[in-house]
């Protein structure tokens, strides 16, 4: 399959890269358009804790149709223009194709009512877990693993998904280890290398269900890479540095869906999307304050910047006071995303954004590189590096130097051992061998074949 380079970026005025409108915008089949101007709540929504088999399968689809009505009905209520719905299907739902196919026919099912019975116009975003790790798996590309998340995403494309999405993990074994042991060569290699090569790989199988399909092939995340680091950075286990450099190099790595022929909006809990949003114009989907049902960050705020589509994360049907909790949040995103289209009415939208960008940006570095500034500043560097690799080396080594001026200039905040783990970043950057057959040799032969097994990625060096 043919790839889109993008050797510029797809902005080159601050003024014009905001909240609600990409440069590409997409139209779903029922004219709903991510980017054009209007931003659309995106509910996620899962199961409480229980068990899926196939005794309780019935059970299953009953809480989905339960949460589905629930939302569809509040955000009816809420006057909301549209909505978003993504299902992040369970392991066992993967593993088992048809199940994750009766649950899609139920969600939309009832979304179709509401549309009929209402007018109310939605989306159904599908997402398969990339089920391709474990003791048992013996190949990335062939076998039960590989042909499980396939048939789950031609089934469900054929059950009625609007779009695609996967969150992909070749690699992330490896990034794991990097991240544990602040490697960032390691980090690179898994990103920038084995990262990239598996999403080109997935990718082209993706956009070929979904143009068999008539279907929009959405996007990637680096939730399994960068929102590791995150994590384990906002527990202290990791310096925060490391994540929000971690953070840009991702963003080489999500592209490549793009360049597969992905057209967005990309999935929420990749941050990075801004530089996706920044270097291939594609509308994005983000999260912040509204995910609190789903993790801690320090990016609540700041994450709204540039969002097309405003989401939760992922929250389970649990009761709250105010309800079921789906319900609750999707009311949450509804007023999100309300004042954010207010504000673009008024011609108040950059406001708004900067106002966004200023809450958060101060407080962690992780925030401070998703500032719509930073971000349109890195991604003109990222952009002139000729290879994948070459990109997210750039992008490493433009985010150390722009958190270093940040710091300098009082914009963001770092301790002294953030400052100290900066130098360090640096010299392992500089201990990178230029030449790529020998950068893959140094990192593979310093890795366990439980972490990294070439054979496994059709990877040879």
């Amino acid at each position: 399959m043919p790839s889109i380079t993008f050797s510029e970026v797809a902005y080159t005025k601050l003024e014009d890269f905001i909240f609600g409108k990409a440069k590409k915008p997409v139209e779903g089949s029922n004219g709903m358009v991510i980017g054009g101007g209007t931003v659309y709540p995106e509910v996620n929504l899962t199961l409480p804790p229980m068990l899926i088999s196939e005794e309780t399968m019935p059970k299953v689809l009953a809480q989905y149709e339960e949460m589905i009505h629930g939302i569809c009905a509040k955000a009816y209520e809420l006057h909301s223009p549209g909505i978003l719905i993504e299902i992040e299907l369970l392991p066992p739902c993967t593993f088992n194709p048809e199940w994750g196919v009766q649950i899609t026919k139920v969600v939309k099912g009832v979304m179709r009512e509401y549309e009929t019975k209402f007018g109310f116009k939605s989306l159904l975003r599908l997402t398969p877990v990339d089920v391709r790790e474990g003791k048992t798996l013996t190949h990335m590309y062939r076998g039960e693993h590989w042909e499980n998340v396939l048939k789950t995403f031609e089934g469900c494309a054929e059950a009625g998904a609007d779009l695609l999405a996967i969150e992909s993990i070749g690699g992330k074994q490896l990034h794991d280890e990097a991240v544990m042991n602040c490697d960032l060569p390691k980090a690179l290699f898994s990103l920038g290398v084995v990262g990239c090569r598996d999403m080109a790989k997935l990718w082209d199988e993706i956009v070929r269900i979904a143009d068999k399909h008539n279907c929009i092939p959405s996007g990637d995340t680096a939730c399994g890479f960068a929102n590791t680091s995150m994590v384990m950075a906002h527990k202290n286990f990791i310096p925060k540095v490391f994540a929000a450099i971690d953070r840009v190099m991702c963003a080489v790595r999500t592209i490549v869906a793009v360049e597969r022929g992905a057209i967005g909006p990309d999935k929420d809990c990749g941050y990075e999307g801004v530089y996706l949003k920044a270097i291939t114009g594609t509308p994005i989907s983000m999260e912040g304050r509204s995910a609190v049902c789903a993790h801690s960050s320090h990016v609540g705020n700041i994450a709204a910047c540039l969002a097309d589509c405003w989401s939760n994360e992922s929250v389970e049907n649990v009761r709250l006071l105010g309800g079921m909790a789906p319900t609750v949040f999707t009311e949450e995103l509804v007023y999100d995303c309300r004042l954010m289209n207010a504000a673009a009415a008024r011609g108040f939208a950059a406001q708004l954004r900067d106002l966004h960008a200023e809450s958060d940006r101060m407080y962690d570095p992780q925030a401070y590189v998703l500032d719509p500034a930073v971000v349109l500043k890195l991604s003109k560097e990222i952009v002139k590096g000729k290879s994948h690799l070459e990109r997210t080396k750039i992008a490493a080594s433009v985010t150390i130097e722009e958190l270093r001026n940040g710091f300098n200039k009082g914009l963001v905040q770092l301790d002294s051992k953030e400052l100290k783990y900066l130098d360090i970043f640096e010299k392992q950057l500089k201990s990178i061998p230029i030449d790529e057959a020998q950068f893959a040799k140094d990192i593979i032969n310093s890795t366990t074949k439980e972490k990294f097994d070439p054979k496994k990625y059709d990877y040879n060096i």
